[in-house]
């Protein structure tokens, strides 16, 4: 009641027009369903966790797993001077692994997940819950009452509170943010391309020491055809081939501990003193320049971290850190470690020390399974790649691609088409142009070191926003992070010309393009926004918007979740006639990683019962796909008709006095409802009834109470009545009507704005999928409205 009474009088300051327009076009508060469910993760049995840790071997750890292949050859690449550079080189891997992968990520970073899911756009999910830095603003409050939409609340005078309103109160941050996550993202994708680079030529090029009179050209010609089969295989989905991962990587890992262990018995045990940090001092001091650029090598030890973090939607938490610290951790130490024992008597061998160090008698059994591992490494670098893609196609930061489903059993398991083909030929050419693991070594470590940076920032936000830490932790996750993730940004600097522009390069282009679509999208949306169509020129047409009304309905596609958009406008005023039926249906992504099927649709009334007009809100996660059937249709008619239903049966509650009971009544009403009609479709019913759809003169309690019985009868004629007409029209045609939106730059815009709209934005719409395909429109049903905004 005091919400309502605030609204009446905050109307009358803002005249007559502006009240009739909120009564006939309503946000959908009352349209969303209560409830609110804080994801936790699930207790596992013991045997469960040990099965699932297993499992998440084959899927996150492969590319941290290959690493030993190539970080001494890329840390000496000039060859080893003293033998205590090797033990220094052994102190900064094994400080640098217990630091960033253990600590930072395994038991910190992957606790900030958004409900299970990892990543640069995971994180950015969660903080657009937490404060409003999304840039297209199309949330509504009601979109936080889903039920994967869980948030935390803080204090009014919190330092949370205030970082809030700091990060919310300038354009500039919110855009910075932005693309600070785009950068990450960019630098994944690079990811992508290099790690199956530098993974499979380093594990073809152990071929030589078996032979050493091998051509280099081979062992390139070798990877490059490994490369094009598993680029190749990439449609079939990991699925098909995933239940052979695990127990490869896990052979892996048992390999190299096996043959570390060897090596340090064999050659020199005297190196596990390197687990005194007092070497790394004495490295970096006699080293100087040479020892501190030899950095940029000791992080490849790292690579495949990020990789962790964005594969973690495979696996609960406890999984991963259960895999790494009981498998994983002690098995690289143990590799490094037994490398390093083996160089302190061959420090010529250092090109490579890997496959130099193995057994005579395992040399080619480590081969094969080394190989293996790396095309595993690559395939989960890939598949993170094509899921983050997803992830900022989503959100409106990438053109729209074909995206493919895999597998029906994993709803993350996806194949992009286009993508794939992109990664293939960069990925070939950069092995074929570098040629040796020196270079590519270089360009990794720049993209892998970009990411982490860009992680870390992130989660100083996550911890302030949604953890609620105090500043004082906040300041030590920050110092220690940064301490040593910066230390590795300035030593790949110095490897920059000698490869390490590669992946800047890359991340530039695919930024933007990223950037020029997400701008183009905001512009396009606050056209809309402010060109929205009032509701009294609607009501001014009158019952046949000044049309002849023609059996069937309409279906008109718009980003809005409120208001006529102008392309019904443009529509109304071109065209002779109308469908007897209009649904302005509105398709938007949230901030969340998946939204249930049962909370999908919103379904409201727009104007007097005499228009037949309606809204029908679907929302997705950036996880959800828009899957290739007839099923979105049938889903939205049934919301439809059920909206309906439930309209007839609350319409004697419509008073503006009883507009709080509609919220409690619901939830009875619907399973009332559904009691008696057994028939009707339940798979996705999350609807309310809106309290004012129509213009209904407001009436006393008591004469509500008394007309309560005849109303019912009536509404039970009425609801018979247009669920009929309803039917028929279904039955007569369902036309698609989509805006074909032309974007140009005004005359007066700056060049660089001419650039970016009139030649990179339509560039990258012409060539991207149109939306009648994405929304799987049939052509025969297609009716394209032409337009051209002028941004």
């Amino acid at each position: 009641m005091a919400s309502g009474m605030e609204s009446d009088e905050g109307g009358e300051s803002k005249g007559s027009m502006w009240v009739l327009e909120q009564k006939l076009d309503q946000p959908m508060d009352e349209e969303a369903g209560r409830l609110k469910n804080m994801y936790r993760e699930k207790k596992f049995s013991a045997i469960l966790l040990l099965r699932l840790a297993f499992q998440s071997l084959g899927v996150v750890y492969g590319d941290l797993g290959t690493s030993p292949l190539y970080v001494f050859y890329n840390t000496f690449p000039h060859g080893i001077d003293d033998p205590e550079d090797v033990i220094g080189a052994l102190s900064l891997i094994i400080y640098s692994l217990t630091l960033i992968p253990l600590l930072k990520y395994v038991f910190i970073v992957c606790r900030a997940n958004d409900n299970g899911q990892g990543g640069t756009f995971a994180l950015y999910s969660l903080l657009c819950r937490h404060a409003k830095v999304k840039t297209i603003p199309n949330q509504h409050r009601t979109d936080e009452e889903l039920t994967t939409y869980s948030r935390t609340t803080f204090h009014e005078h919190s330092f949370a509170a205030k970082t809030k309103k700091w990060l919310e109160a300038d354009a500039f941050r919110r855009n910075s943010l932005l693309m600070l996550v785009l950068i990450g993202t960019c630098m994944v994708i690079g990811d992508g391309i290099l790690t199956p680079a530098i993974s499979v030529l380093s594990a073809s090029g152990g071929i030589k020491v078996d032979h050493p009179k091998m051509s280099n050209d081979v062992v390139v010609l070798m990877a490059v055809f490994i490369l094009v089969g598993l680029f190749s295989m990439q449609h079939y989905g990991t699925d098909k081939v995933g239940w052979l991962f695990a127990p490869i990587v896990l052979l892996w890992f048992i390999m190299i501990g096996g043959i570390g262990i060897f090596n340090i018995y064999k050659y020199d045990s005297s190196v596990l003193k390197a687990f005194s940090p007092l070497y790394i001092y004495r490295y970096l001091k006699r080293g100087k320049k040479k020892g501190w650029t030899s950095l940029g090598g000791i992080m490849l030890s790292i690579t495949g971290t990020e990789a962790l973090f964005a594969d973690l939607a495979h696996f609960p938490v406890s999984a991963i850190q259960l895999a790494f610290t009981v498998v994983v951790f002690p098995c690289l130490l143990l590799a490094y470690s037994g490398q390093a024992a083996y160089l302190m008597e061959n420090r010529d061998h250092v090109q490579d020390a890997f496959y130099r160090s193995i057994p005579d008698k395992v040399y080619w059994p480590v081969f094969i399974i080394a190989t293996l591992a790396a095309i595993v490494a690559s395939q989960a670098t890939i598949s993170a790649t094509f899921s983050i893609i997803k992830q900022a196609l989503a959100l409106g930061c990438f053109p729209r691609v074909k995206v493919v489903h895999t597998s029906k059993k994993f709803l993350g398991q996806i194949y992009i088409p286009d993508i794939n083909w992109i990664l293939m030929g960069l990925c070939i050419a950069v092995t074929a142009g570098f040629r040796n693991q020196s270079q590519i070594g270089n360009a990794y470590g720049t993209a892998v070191v970009i990411v982490m940076l860009v992680t870390t920032l992130l989660m100083i936000l996550i911890m302030l926003l949604v953890w609620h830490c105090h500043w004082i932790l906040v300041l030590l996750f920050t110092f220690f992070s940064l301490l040593v993730e910066c230390t590795y940004f300035s030593a790949v600097l110095f490897k920059v010309d000698q490869g390490g522009w590669v992946p800047l390069v890359i991340a530039a282009a695919f930024l933007v393009i990223m950037y020029v679509w997400h701008y183009g999208t905001v512009k396009r949306y606050e056209f809309e926004m402010h060109s929205k169509v009032s509701m009294a020129w609607i009501l001014g047409l009158g019952p046949s918007l000044g049309l002849v009304r023609v059996p069937g309905i309409g279906l008109v596609y718009t980003e809005l979740a409120s208001g006529v958009p102008h392309i019904f406008s443009h529509f109304v005023t071109n065209l002779p006639a109308i469908h007897s039926v209009v649904v302005f249906v509105c398709v938007k992504y949230l901030p969340v990683y998946t939204v249930p099927e049962e909370e999908r649709f919103l379904v409201k009334r727009i104007g007097p019962k005499s228009f037949h007009m309606f809204r029908c809100v679907a929302r997705f996660g950036y996880k959800d796909l828009h899957k290739k059937d007839d099923e979105f249709e049938k889903k939205l008619f049934d919301n439809l008709f059920m909206f309906v239903r439930l309209e007839s049966m609350m319409e004697g509650c419509s008073d503006s006095d009883e507009y709080s009971l509609y919220g409690q009544q619901t939830q009875r009403s619907r399973e009332y409802l559904l009691k008696d009609n057994g028939e009707t479709s339940t798979s996705n019913l999350d609807l309310t009834v809106s309290s004012v759809d129509s213009i209904v003169p407001a009436r006393s309690p008591v004469h509500g109470n008394n007309t309560m019985t005849s109303s019912g009868r009536e509404s039970s004629h009425t609801e018979v009545d247009e669920l009929e007409f309803l039917s028929g029209c279904r039955d007569a045609g369902v036309v698609h009507i989509l805006g074909n939106t032309v974007v140009r730059a005004r005359r007066e815009s700056r060049i660089y704005k001419k650039i970016a709209i009139d030649y990179i934005y339509a560039f990258l719409r012409k060539i991207c999928r149109e939306n009648s395909v994405i929304f799987n429109v049939p052509h025969e049903s297609l009716l394209n409205v032409g337009q051209v905004f002028f941004v």
